[in-house]
């Protein structure tokens, strides 16, 4: 199985502005296979709303092509700069930036411009970087600032960025006249790993913002965004679905999966067979399982989850597509298999390629494709939308 020494464990929350159905701060990331490069960038639009939506996408998207096409910093920045328009009164461009670049090896460029400082967890300690400065004057009305640093990330480092609503939550509070302020926010990082040294990037970005929102006593004063990214050893899951071509590769497909150290998921009744039949091991089917659109989930020894095939990973191809992940009940099939996609980093995925009849029945849905073609979706999915790493197999 692909394993890799090091793995760039990437997520974010983010809340509104209370009242607000529109985001002001814009997370972009993109995860380069060719160059082996992990970039995410967080803007947040001058105040709130649909205007600072529009500047903080223009700017984010402007900075993940720039960068994807290995521009210079100096050049793409003040193309950048020159390109959004400068509030007169602050000074500052209508949308601040926090840019993350990292190579396959852990080696990590930082750029900051008017967000709060990233943080850096070492050992359960944040560690204050030596920032160096970049001024960009030419050509422009109003100097600007920005902080640019590198360093080399190891095993269980983790980075923590943000926008100020986070920083600034709790604003005018007696116990927080200035906010939370970041001092405050490394200390609540560093406890919470030093007491949950195996936290996930999830697990820590959901915990900041919700302090934050507590600090605004539930009602978020500004746009609040916070990512963690985890350097990490990868969590592998791996996926089975459709019967090998030729029944010799049955033995095959087995082994592959008995073998196979991590989360072990089928999908479909005969690949479900095939295992039971190959490791001599029962399938027992839980009724309570079933939904009105998905049959029951099945339990074989030594598999983790057992399911229906395409008409699963059909539905689970649309919650993915359509950014609806959130609706599905986590408890039915679909809802299932999908947590385990985001709780796993490496997804090793073996497809069968076994025409099945019922899946050219004319009298079925247009949306049923065969297996092929779901699961070419739902991969190239996990590693645009949630980069992950997936290794796609056909037997």
């Amino acid at each position: 199985m692909y394993s890799s020494e090091l793995f760039i464990d990437v997520e974010y929350q983010q809340v509104c502005k209370h009242k607000k159905v529109v985001c002001g701060d814009v997370f972009l990331s993109r995860r380069l296979k060719q160059e082996n490069r992990t970039l995410v960038v967080l803007a947040d639009g001058l105040g709130s709303g649909i205007k600072a939506n529009m500047l903080a996408s223009l700017t984010a998207g402007m900075i993940v092509n720039f960068m994807s096409l290995n521009e210079p910093l100096e050049r793409f920045t003040e193309t950048i700069m020159k390109t959004l328009p400068v509030d007169p009164f602050r000074k500052i461009g209508f949308s601040t930036f926090t840019i993350i670049d990292i190579d396959s090896d852990g080696e990590t460029h930082i750029i900051e411009y008017g967000n709060p400082p990233v943080l850096l967890i070492r050992d359960g300690e944040c560690i204050k970087p030596n920032r160096d400065l970049l001024v960009l004057s030419s050509t422009m009305e109003y100097p600007q600032n920005l902080y640019s640093w590198n360093f080399q990330a190891q095993k269980n480092d983790r980075i923590a960025y943000m926008t100020d609503g986070i920083s600034q939550s709790g604003m005018g509070r007696k116990d927080m006249p200035f906010g939370w302020e970041m001092t405050s926010v490394q200390s609540f990082l560093k406890i919470n790993t030093q007491k949950h040294p195996n936290i996930s990037a999830r697990d820590l970005s959901k915990k900041l913002c919700a302090q934050a929102i507590s600090n605004d006593i539930q009602k978020a004063q500004d746009d609040m965004t916070c990512g963690v990214i985890h350097f990490t050893k990868a969590r592998q899951l791996l996926l089975c679905t459709g019967p090998p071509y030729s029944r010799e590769n049955d033995k095959l497909l087995a082994e592959k999966v008995d073998h196979f150290e991590g989360t072990k998921i089928l999908c479909g009744g005969t690949t479900a067979e095939i295992i039971s039949r190959e490791l001599n091991r029962e399938i027992d089917v839980d009724m309570d399982s079933a939904t009105p659109t998905l049959p029951p989930l099945s339990k074989i020894e030594g598999i983790d989850l057992v399911s229906e095939g395409i008409l699963t990973l059909g539905r689970i191809s649309t919650l993915l597509e359509s950014n609806s992940i959130l609706e599905e009940p986590e408890d039915t099939p679909a809802g299932q298999i999908i947590q385990q996609f985001i709780d796993n980093d490496e997804i090793y995925i073996i497809v069968g390629t076994k025409v099945n009849n019922a899946h050219q029945d004319p009298t079925l849905p247009v949306e049923l494709e065969i297996r092929r073609n779901v699961m070419k979706r739902i991969a190239h999915l996990l590693e645009t939308k949630f980069l992950k790493r997936v290794i796609l197999e056909y037997l």
